[in-house]
């Protein structure tokens, strides 16, 4: 059920009370309040329905932002989101945290991989519904079915699969939510001294059971992380040929990671981009001869990698604006940094910081922006026949194509003059204004086309839903609402007739505003500041004194490669006279 899907429609109406039922019936465990509190009004709740890779349908409940339960063939099973509230819902299982990576991309959990603590394992049949946590925290990561009982798990030697895995932190459901983290839960009984266990500290055949299950993968990344006091360079030359291509990727993504947290970051520097950490930090961090490409990692996105990373509590990474990911605290503290060793070769960390920001300039790429559309309820009967419903995410080439098909298959072209569309019911309703729809009886193509993609003067129900795809470096794509702000220019009258120069909306580009203003105060020789946007939640704005509007568009322009469309206020540079 997490794997891969596919929103298909959404609805607000439905029985509270049949739901608590059900739930009651499945979860039997659950107080009266627990219920009331987990399944409230049903003005509350929406249902979505989606479908997974395999075509199977799911019906998921969402209380508020977050989904709380999902059906499948009728029956019920709670997301992650509601066992980091009643942890103890399901009989639990742990496993060692560089497994959830595994889990999230579609693996079952073999039973090499299960922990067994020295209370036992919990007694359940084959089929019962179970949770997954993390060695040393309570909180659940996943949600799956029991292939056998618990007699027979340990009579096969903890050997085979254990658990056909259904949904997990980090997949497709838990990104319907507002995409949290597990929360801290001790552990009922202390089974282990260690509260922190790392596979460093694991034994040889720990190593060895949790090796079957990673195919090796994990303990190569930590293993490379170590130093290798005992090894010699010929040693550890051989081990490094010896692994795949994604392994070597995945210990390179290790290396620079901790590499760039150790040397190149500073407490200052937070709240950071996670693409300027990627594109700046961690590839100035790469040995000469490698490229970092998150594509051939076992992580494929870099996203994943950093909640993996989040999931080792090294760091912390919040959604500062929509779309938008940023680092916004770091445990420098943590043994694994402390135990990094810099590779030889490298300059020390103040060289390294000294050339931070050249490095930056030199490694940003202009992000892929795409504007998209998406369906509106008025818009759906123009669209149904092409197989769109509601919601569905179109381009503008698409739309275009959908509508001249439309025309064409209705033979709505006008006989007499091949440049006007008859105007159909279907196209008056969706298309014209109450007060036009007795007038008007064709358009120009050029006229419909616009008014489908654009519907300007029309009532907001009316329209194709603005949308925009933006695509950084290295990074999957993200659709957001509405259309995209441009980069804002102006400029303000200060005490003393002072002007300034204030820059919004960098962030949108994957532009770090303190990056922005260190480079801009450095090439004008002027002060800069960074202070919050007015009129936004998490954005700043970048102020520099003095009309800075040239030095401004050669940077975004020539430097940064950024489309001109996308800056707005470049027309306010001074004008540049002749010198006498």
């Amino acid at each position: 059920a997490s794997r891969k899907k596919t929103q298909m429609k959404t609805n607000q109406n439905i029985d509270g009370r049949k739901l608590r039922s059900d739930v009651a019936a499945a979860f039997p465990s659950l107080s009266t309040e627990q219920l009331a509190e987990l399944v409230p009004n049903k003005e509350e709740l929406n249902v979505i329905k989606i479908y997974s890779h395999k075509g199977e349908a799911i019906t998921v409940y969402m209380n508020h932002r977050n989904p709380i339960l999902f059906e499948v063939e009728k029956v019920l099973y709670p997301t992650v989101y509601t066992l980091w509230v009643y942890p103890d819902l399901l009989p639990a299982f742990a496993t060692w945290p560089p497994v959830l990576q595994k889990l999230a991309g579609g693996a079952d959990l073999m039973l090499p991989g299960v922990v067994v603590p020295p209370s036992g394992l919990p007694q359940v049949q084959r089929g019962t519904l179970c949770a997954v946590t993390l060695l040393g925290n309570r909180a659940p990561v996943a949600v799956g079915v029991a292939t056998m009982s618990t007699e027979e798990m340990l009579a096969a030697g903890m050997k085979g699969k254990g658990f056909a895995v259904l949904h997990t932190h980090l997949d497709h459901l838990w990104e319907y939510g507002d995409k949290s983290s597990p929360p801290a839960l001790a552990p009922l009984v202390t089974d282990s001294p260690e509260q922190h266990v790392d596979i460093r500290d694991l034994s040889l055949r720990d190593r060895d059971t949790c090796a079957e299950l990673l195919g090796k993968e994990e303990l190569h990344e930590n293993r490379a992380a170590e130093p290798a006091e005992d090894a010699s360079t010929e040693d550890q030359q051989e081990a490094e040929d010896s692994r795949t291509p994604q392994e070597q990727m995945d210990a390179l993504f290790n290396q620079c990671f901790f590499h760039a947290l150790k040397c190149r970051v500073k407490k200052s520097d937070l709240p950071l981009l996670t693409s300027t950490f990627l594109g700046s930090h961690m590839v100035s961090c790469c040995p000469a001869g490698k490229q970092l490409d998150i594509k051939k990692s076992s992580y494929k996105k870099f996203s994943k990698f950093l909640q993996c990373m989040q999931h080792q509590r090294i760091l912390q990474v919040k959604e500062l604006s929509k779309g938008v990911e940023s680092i916004v605290d770091v445990d420098w503290k943590h043994p694994d940094i402390k135990a990094f060793a810099v590779p030889e070769g490298f300059s020390s960390a103040s060289a390294a910081q000294d050339s931070k920001s050249e490095d930056r300039e030199q490694v940003y790429h202009a992000p892929e922006i795409i504007p998209l559309y998406g369906v509106s309820t008025k818009m759906i009967p123009l669209f149904q026949e092409s197989g769109h419903r509601k919601g569905s995410i179109l381009s503008s080439s698409e739309v275009r194509n959908i509508i001249i098909n439309y025309v064409k298959s209705n033979e709505l072209v006008d006989e007499t003059n091949k440049n006007f569309v008859k105007v159909n019911a279907i196209l008056c309703d969706c298309l014209l204004d109450k007060s036009e729809q007795d007038e008007i009886s064709h358009l120009k193509w050029d006229e419909l086309l616009s008014r489908c993609l654009f519907s300007i003067s029309l009532p907001r129900m009316t329209q194709i839903i603005p949308l925009h795809q933006v695509t950084f470096s290295g990074q999957e794509p993200v659709v957001r609402k509405g259309n995209i702000e441009p980069i804002d220019i102006s400029i303000a009258q200060r005490s003393s007739n002072k002007k300034v120069t204030i820059i919004k909306n960098l962030e949108l580009y994957g532009l770090d505003p303190q990056c922005v203003a260190n480079t801009l105060q450095q090439k004008v020789q002027a002060s800069a500041t960074i202070s919050p946007a007015p009129g936004t939640k998490d954005r700043v704005q970048v102020q520099i004194q003095g009309n800075q509007i040239h030095h401004l568009a050669k940077m975004l322009l020539e430097e940064y490669q950024l489309p001109r469309k996308y800056i707005q206020g470049l027309e306010k540079a001074p004008k540049l006279g002749r010198k006498k």
